[in-house]
């Protein structure tokens, strides 16, 4: 049997991971595979046992609803709860344990690593494991505020209190704020969930428009900031981002990022 690795979640049939991994691997000419596998809330235990004792495991990345509920289940060693409370990938270290990280928050922050966030005002839709990813990001830039919008107005003031950062917890349908990054953290707006309906007026001319959700490519959102000619990022660019840190924890070999252009034609077939 090959060497493989996967990508768990509940949903998973809409996973682009194994397109991006599959094409790494055959760019490379690894020998071994990566698949979807969907793991319900109940079943997670038991799939992490099972590949305890599959010796051809290399690890997994997680989607919802797992990125926090994983973190009971494998060893933290990098204290992955302190920093960020949630996370998307697994691997087997060398004495076989299944140790937990995050990648998330790299490959967020890579496509506006040229952005200077000092002290700026930041907006963030949404409050579960991708939330947490992106605020662990914008701290370490030093942001100056961050206002998030979520249906649990609780639930987003304590994970702004989690990250020690300024800012405002507020229901998701309030009026957005004049902030220089408006990233979505939710599912609203994917394929088969609610749509994400945002007056985008206040954003300033220079605003960046950040969507992380990437089935569709083009959302109702981004949509909204092309009209208003706003630079937007893709939710390709921290998928990809994130998958190629965690194909070198699986694999040991970095994968070919000069091809990004030919690998984002084949996702948006």
């Amino acid at each position: 049997m090959k060497p493989y690795a996967e990508v768990i979640g509940d949903p998973i049939a809409h996973s682009k991971s194994p397109a991006i991994h599959g094409f790494w691997l055959d760019a490379l000419g690894i020998d071994a595979e990566y698949r979807a596998m969907r793991v319900s809330p109940d079943g997670l235990a038991a799939y992490f046992d099972s590949c305890r004792a599959d010796p051809e495991w290399r690890g997994c990345n997680i989607t919802i609803p797992h990125k926090q509920a994983a973190l009971d289940l494998v060893e933290d060693r990098g204290g992955v709860r302190q920093s960020i409370g949630a996370v998307n990938t697994v691997i087997r270290a060398e004495d076989g344990a299944l140790i937990g990280t995050n990648t998330d928050a790299g490959g967020f922050y890579s496509p506006i690593a040229g952005l200077d966030l000092e002290g700026r005002h930041a907006v963030v839709i949404g409050a579960g494991g991708a939330a947490r990813a992106i605020l662990f990001a914008l701290s370490k830039v030093g942001i100056g505020r961050v206002t998030i919008l979520n249906r649990n107005v609780l639930k987003a003031a304590a994970l702004l209190s989690s990250f020690g950062m300024k800012g405002d917890a507020m229901p998701l349908g309030s009026p957005l704020p004049a902030a220089d990054l408006l990233v979505n953290a939710s599912v609203l707006g994917m394929d088969g969930q609610p749509s994400l309906d945002l007056d985008l007026s206040p954003l300033p001319e220079d605003a960046v428009v950040y969507d992380v959700v990437y089935a569709p490519l083009e959302t109702r959102l981004l949509a909204q900031a092309r009209a208003r000619e706003l630079d937007i990022v893709d939710g390709l660019e921290m998928l990809i981002g994130q998958a190629a840190l965690a194909f070198e924890l699986f694999f040991g070999v970095e994968p070919p990022r000069d091809r990004d252009e030919e690998l984002r034609a084949l996702l948006v077939k």
